[in-house]
């Protein structure tokens, strides 16, 4: 592949795994004491199974902000949000928390990945933030090719 690659070329479940690697690996972004106990919105049932839970939703969010202008939390809250077991009743929608995605977007912002839009608002990625979700986004794409000629 030619060197400019970005975020949309690549598979955005893979990218996020590879991110979420990256920032535990990195080992910079500031996890919450309660992120063991906490349901990510009072649509589920249970808190997430998986331990790095919160390093997931945080390479979801940077890869969401990327592919945007500008996000705000309560764009995050319906993004993240999921169908409510009512019962006998019919399903509705709700919203995820909205301090779940708040905490994560302060956590990026410490670490430089996002910052605060004051014209219009929420927050968008910063220069050094895009040029690591690249820099992801293209050892991706080298280890999809590498699969790719593996099959051949």
């Amino acid at each position: 592949m030619p060197g400019g690659v970005s975020v949309r070329d690549v598979d955005a479940h893979k990218f996020i795994n590879a991110y979420a690697a990256f920032l535990k690996r990195q080992g910079k972004l500031p996890v919450p004491g309660w992120v063991d106990t906490v349901k990510t919105g009072h649509g589920r049932e249970m808190p997430p199974q998986d331990i790095d839970w919160f390093y997931v939703r945080a390479a979801a969010v940077a890869r969401h902000v990327y592919l945007r202008k500008t996000v705000g939390v309560g764009r995050l809250r319906k993004v993240h949000g999921n169908a409510k077991n009512r019962g006998t009743r019919p399903s509705k929608h709700v919203d995820a928390s909205g301090s779940v995605d708040r905490k994560i977007m302060q956590a990026l912002e410490k670490i430089q990945v996002l910052e605060q839009d004051e014209e219009k608002g929420g927050r968008r990625i910063t220069q050094q933030g895009q040029r690591d979700l690249d820099r992801i986004a293209q050892t991706v794409a080298e280890a999809e090719a590498g699969e790719e000629e593996d099959d051949e």
